[in-house]
């Protein structure tokens, strides 16, 4: 757990009910699909514990139970989330194969140790016949995290803020051809109402529009794709731009532009099929840059393990980072990451925002060989404190 304080009684008592109703709710579905059809648990290669059959087999359906380990969340919480896979066949033409990745169909709900609460839902699918990927997703949220403003006088200060949000998000690309090549469209609406934890007035930096306030953005999308794997991809690379733009015209109560991009690549650097061994390496890119006023709680924040979400904010980000893992046997691996960032709010202050770092160690297993999906947990290390993570596929996921 990534703090330093003593749990109250009520802290513990409410640990102890996010983690019992996770195993309740994963029990009871389980015990429901049991009744239904015979599900095996061992893989028929090498008899290990895999979920891959009992995915295949249940239709598809998992009852993921998620420990959220978020520190700006609290540093703990729980969720439960019902998903729905459906495996896709590749796209085959001639000598070309494209992989296609799995429908994925999800609800999800969530509390944490610091009393946010989130419910929503959410679907990732492929249209086949026109080569169109798409997501949609919605959900309501009551939020507690914490942002930091460095003040002239005080210097850095933290504050505790609760947000009512209500998000919503619409994408779709179309496939260029046969090829890894993507295009598209996506919408962002999301509608927050904000208020001081402690119910102090608010500081002067926050605008009255920022209390209650709608945002809608609209932007084009360029991707390109060609990872073995959503999951926990062993070679292949994605790389992603977006420029959305949030106006009046749309609905929005803020005038500004924001360019996402990032890469992942992996690549393979020793590779032994007939003992499973193997050595992947990943390394991460990413940038982000807002043109115009959008309010502060949607400012790019450096996003890296044993850094707090918000922590580090500007109109600009950068970082890289470097992921390591070592395949030891075909189930277990261990992982070595790190990386650093900036962020800062014009290109003239580059030189003097300081350099933010995080690094650390963790574990996989393979949990569903057919899905080449690992599980695992992650410790991190930040400029601040420990943080630890459990990973489900991979830490890299936008």
């Amino acid at each position: 757990m990534a703090t330093n304080k003593f749990l109250t009684v009520g802290e513990m008592t409410k640990r102890a009910l996010c983690i019992g109703l996770l195993l309740l709710g994963w029990f009871y579905s389980s015990q429901v699909i049991a009744q239904k059809k015979h599900i095996s648990v061992r893989d028929s290669l090498d008899h290990a514990f895999d979920l891959s059959s009992y995915i295949i087999d249940a239709n598809g359906f998992v009852p993921v139970p998620v420990i959220i380990t978020e520190p700006a969340l609290g540093g703990f919480g729980g969720a439960l989330a019902p998903v729905f896979i459906k495996k896709q066949k590749p796209i085959v033409k001639g000598d070309k194969v494209v992989p296609v990745p799995p429908d994925i169909t999800v609800g999800f709900g969530m509390y944490t140790a610091n009393n946010s609460w989130f419910a929503g839902a959410g679907r990732f699918g492929t249209i086949r016949k026109w080569g169109i990927r798409y997501r949609v997703f919605a959900g309501y949220g009551d939020i507690n995290m914490s942002f930091y403003k460095t003040l002239p006088t005080v210097g850095e200060k933290e504050f505790e803020f609760n947000m009512k949000v209500v998000p919503v998000y619409l994408f779709a690309e179309k496939q260029i051809g046969i090829s890894n090549w993507f295009a598209g469209m996506q919408y962002i609406y999301g509608h927050t109402k904000l208020a001081l934890r402690n119910n102090d007035k608010l500081p002067d930096w926050v605008t009255d529009k920022e209390v209650s306030s709608n945002v809608s953005e609209l932007g084009a999308v360029i991707e390109y794709d060609s990872r073995d794997n959503i999951f926990t991809p062993d070679k292949g690379l994605k790389a992603h731009a977006h420029f959305n733009v949030s106006n009046s015209i749309f609905g929005s109560d803020y005038n500004y532009e924001r360019l996402n991009s990032f890469m992942y690549w992996y690549q393979p650097l020793a590779e032994n099929k007939a003992t499973g061994k193997n050595w992947i390496s990943g390394l991460r890119f990413d940038y982000q840059n807002v043109f115009g006023n959008a309010p502060f709680y949607l400012l790019p924040f450096i996003d890296m393990r044993g850094i707090p979400s918000a922590r580090y904010q500007g109109k600009i980000n950068a970082l890289i980072e470097t992921e390591q893992r070592w395949d030891f046997t075909r189930r277990w691996s261990s992982v070595f990451f790190g990386g650093v960032g900036k962020a800062f709010n014009e290109f003239s202050d580059f030189g003097s925002a300081d350099w933010v770092y995080s690094y650390g160690i963790g574990g996989r297993y393979l949990l569903a060989r057919k899905l080449k999906l690992r599980v695992g947990v992650d410790l991190a290390r930040g400029p601040e404190k420990f943080a630890y993570y459990i990973v489900f596929g991979s830490s890299w996921i936008k």
